[in-house]
């Protein structure tokens, strides 16, 4: 009988509570407007700003409060010093062009390596000068002399031993181009840990000339050919990195196309003097692909700029 009477109690007391939480009246919502300070509540006084400290003070305080709790992060430099120190205002991060290239010759000599003929190597000495129109383009031409230094190769050698046959090759003479030179993009990289280096790309094309005549190598002991120029194309490109704002290595992929002759691979029975049944039928389209390594030198040598800094 108590034990239900307890249970009777409990389950009354469960029920009142939340009875009593829905009975109490809801608060409507505040309204506060940013533009106004808010008022403090009735029977309080509004809360006093702190004074502020004494010039100095608060920092003598929050130094010395620092230094009572880790002396070793007490300041220990002389800011007087410090602000009569000079400053380094050289800065590499942003700079203008380092190197202008607006209404400058360009000098360039360098040396090309042949790169695509197995047979017989090009190899010679060349020299290009340019006028910069704007500061990424310019009109120039290059030359290119061969005479004496037209190779045949071991590898050239050694096919014609072991296969009976000789293989048609050509020696150049030289070889001039009028060109166009655009300079798409130029930056700069650091070496040697703090050493800015600046460089550019340049791309160029033009037209020209080219003198080669064909090697006897069929029949030498009765053939021996003239140099005769032909019409002759440039391509290529190259990368100058600047040492100064006038001197600067270089290296440039050219490409110099042109139709040549070749020495008939046949001897005409009977006619072996005959100039005419010398060269073989119809000319063959060549590139001659070849790497050349230089510098260049810019004049003048200095220059102002004109826009500020």
């Amino acid at each position: 009988m108590n034990q239900a009477r307890v249970g009777l109690l409990v389950a009354a007391a469960l029920v009142a509570v939340p009875l009593t939480a829905f009975a109490q009246p809801k608060e409507q919502p505040k309204e506060i407007n940013l533009d106004e300070p808010e008022t403090p509540a009735e029977g309080t006084e509004p809360a006093e700003a702190p004074e502020a400290p004494a010039e100095g003070e608060g920092d003598e305080a929050g130094l010395g409060d620092i230094c009572k709790i880790d002396p070793t992060a007490c300041p220990t430099i002389d800011l007087n010093k410090e602000a009569a120190k000079d400053l380094n205002n050289e800065t590499y991060a942003v700079q203008q062009i380092y190197a202008l290239r607006y209404h400058r010759f360009e000098v360039n000599p360098y040396f090309g390596l042949t790169m695509n003929d197995q047979f017989v190597g090009h190899n010679g000495p060349g020299l290009a000068i340019n006028w910069y129109l704007t500061n990424v383009l310019a009109i120039g031409v290059n030359g290119n002399w061969y005479g004496g230094l037209n190779t045949p190769s071991d590898f050239n050698f050694q096919t014609s031993r072991a296969a009976r046959i000789g293989e048609p090759i050509t020696e150049y003479q030289w070889n001039a181009n009028a060109n166009f030179t655009y300079v798409p993009a130029y930056g700069k990289f650091a070496g040697f840990s703090d050493f800015i280096f600046h460089y550019d790309f340049y791309v160029l094309g033009g037209v020209g000339a080219i003198s080669t005549r064909p090697m006897a190598v069929v029949d030498p002991d009765n053939r021996t050919f003239d140099w005769k120029p032909k019409l002759a194309f440039h391509v290529g490109g190259g990368i100058r990195i600047f040492f100064n704002r006038w001197f600067a290595a270089m290296a440039e992929v050219s490409d110099y196309i042109f139709f040549d002759e070749l020495e008939n691979p046949s001897v005409a029975q009977g006619r072996a003097q005959d100039k005419s049944t010398w060269l073989a039928e119809g000319n063959s389209f060549t590139n001659n692909v070849q790497a050349q390594v230089g510098f260049s030198v810019f004049l003048p040598f200095s220059w102002e700029y004109r826009l500020p800094k």
